[in-house]
């Protein structure tokens, strides 16, 4: 029986974007014209949790109304062929939508929430999440995501398959997000890295493996050179 190769996605907002999920921030740093720290931080949501609650409400229900776009079907299809690990700093569910089976989502997902107390206490939420909403001990459910100042939980499993990759694909990613950005430097050193990513200027790999496109034109191109 032939051994597939293990083939590491790291995928960001640019994925995303052409489904119609607007990506993090816009270019005046605003994210939908909040500033980051109000709806993206632990000291927002002290702040007024209300409004951040009505922030994730908003992408939540957002999220019932895109689908998933050929870049994450092609990338679901590769699993074929490929041992495929999915590592996404987006915290919609298009991968798994589109039918990825290993998918670690390092900043968090939208359809859960946790407990302000226990963070391990996590449920699956698909509707609004409003002020009064708690966990079974009576504590106030917040979204489940990763926030500015807060650890990754999943970073150190994301390290260790990055480091068993065959194949590394960065896709849709702006690299200037940490400590996502950094698992590019876990792979090995005979790691065949791609990226596709039509902002990024290339210091990651070889000159052909870097297409500087959308993703779905990129991974168009990409999967035909990996099946080959």
């Amino acid at each position: 029986m032939e051994i597939k190769k293990k083939l590491v996605v790291l995928s960001g907002a640019g994925i995303s974007a052409e489904s119609g999920i607007s990506t993090f921030r816009d270019s005046n740093g605003l994210w939908e014209n909040h500033r980051i720290e109000d709806v993206a931080s632990p000291e927002g949501f002290r702040r007024n949790p209300q409004l951040v609650l009505d922030f994730y409400n908003l992408r939540r229900r957002q999220l019932k109304e895109v689908k998933p776009n050929l870049a994450h079907e092609i990338l679901a299809e590769l699993e074929q062929n490929f041992e495929v690990y999915i590592i996404t700093q987006n915290v919609d569910d298009l991968h798994e939508r589109a039918g990825s089976k290993n998918v670690i989502h390092l900043h968090g997902e939208l359809k859960k929430v946790r407990s302000v107390k226990d963070e391990t206490q996590i449920y699956d939420w698909e509707d609004d999440c409003n002020l009064g909403d708690c966990d079974e001990k009576g504590d106030q459910l917040r979204p489940h995501i990763v926030w500015f100042g807060e650890m990754v939980p999943e970073m150190d499993n994301a390290a260790e398959i990055a480091s068993e990759a065959d194949i590394f694909i960065v896709i849709g990613t702006s690299m200037q997000v940490y400590p996502a950005a950094g698992l590019i430097h876990y792979v090995p050193k005979n790691c065949e890295i791609y990226v596709i990513d039509p902002h990024l200027e290339n210091q990651f790999t070889k000159h052909e493996n870097f297409l500087k496109t959308p993703a779905t034109e990129g991974i168009k191109i990409l999967r035909e050179r990996l099946l080959k």
